[in-house]
């Protein structure tokens, strides 16, 4: 898939694109936090997945505070452009809010394959108060044509460091579809003292039973869902110099509160690791 500029022509999705009968990650992700852009289909598809596995919500709930923790971390740590890739349907405590926090001044762009999740990003840019933001459509599996989509919108300086956020997104992505190249090329391009901010799903603490019905949920949808080791996720960062604690559950990275009992086994690896 190519890229569209959220503010160019045909950045949008039309209305057919949204195929509200078939269940949608993003929209169920959004469920799952409480939001209200979703449809009776993808209600009703989280309600399987939750069925399964009742932890979903608060693992969904766990990632969207560890976004908070790692962005701001990273932004404290000087980094004032980031990169978002996959950021889903906007809502409360997303990258930009986050880093602008610690620096008005601070640059995002987002980017997303899919034309649902640009129409809500759309709306929400659309306001003021969102700073030097925009949001463009290209895809993960085809790192090459992402970047050249982040150059031509001329927002971030690839000679100085960046923040790499991908965060709940390459778990959607198969084996076959490379994730572990998508996030080498990503890297390459980006300099020395750039940060990654990664979380990705496991099953690591289900039984399969559960994955295999979980897994089911998400084959019937728009995208797949793979979770992943620790193992394996700690392989996206390899040649990188993690920051403490290291690849952890995603409520046991730097909690700004004591941990509930069992977060050391949510189904959510966070970590963040520094470009040498």
């Amino acid at each position: 898939m190519g890229y569209e500029s959220m503010w160019g022509p045909g950045g949008v999705g039309h209305p057919a694109d949204l195929r509200p009968d078939i269940p949608h990650p993003a929209r169920m992700y959004d469920y799952y936090l409480g939001g209200k852009d979703n449809f009776p289909a993808d209600r009703a598809a989280a309600e399987k997945a939750l069925a399964a596995n009742p932890e979903f919500r608060s693992t969904a709930r766990a990632n969207r505070g560890f976004l908070t923790r790692a962005v701001r971390c990273v932004a404290e740590l000087g980094i004032d452009q980031f990169l978002d890739v996959g950021t889903g349907i906007p809502t409360v405590g997303n990258t930009h809010e986050i880093a602008r926090a610690a620096d008005p001044g601070a640059r995002v762009v987002y980017v997303d394959n899919d034309p649902i999740v640009l129409s809500h990003a759309r709306a929400l840019m659309a306001g003021p108060g969102h700073g030097r933001t925009t949001v463009i459509r290209a895809d993960l599996r085809q790192p090459a044509a992402l970047l050249d989509a982040v150059r031509a919108v001329e927002l971030l300086d690839l000679s100085r460091p960046v923040g790499l956020v991908l965060a709940a997104v390459l778990h959607f992505l198969r084996d076959e579809d490379e994730p572990y190249r998508a996030v080498t090329t990503l890297l390459d391009a980006l300099p020395s003292g750039s940060h990654l901010v990664l979380s990705h799903g496991t099953a690591d603490f289900i039984p399969a039973v559960v994955r295999d019905r979980v897994t089911g949920v998400y084959d019937k949808a728009t995208a797949p869902l793979v979770g992943r080791t620790r193992a394996e996720v700690r392989t996206f960062l390899d040649g990188l110099d993690l920051l403490d604690p290291g690849v952890v559950t995603v409520p046991l990275w730097r909690p700004d509160t004591a941990p509930a009992p069992g977060a050391d086994r949510v189904s959510m690896y966070g970590a963040v690791a520094r470009k040498p």
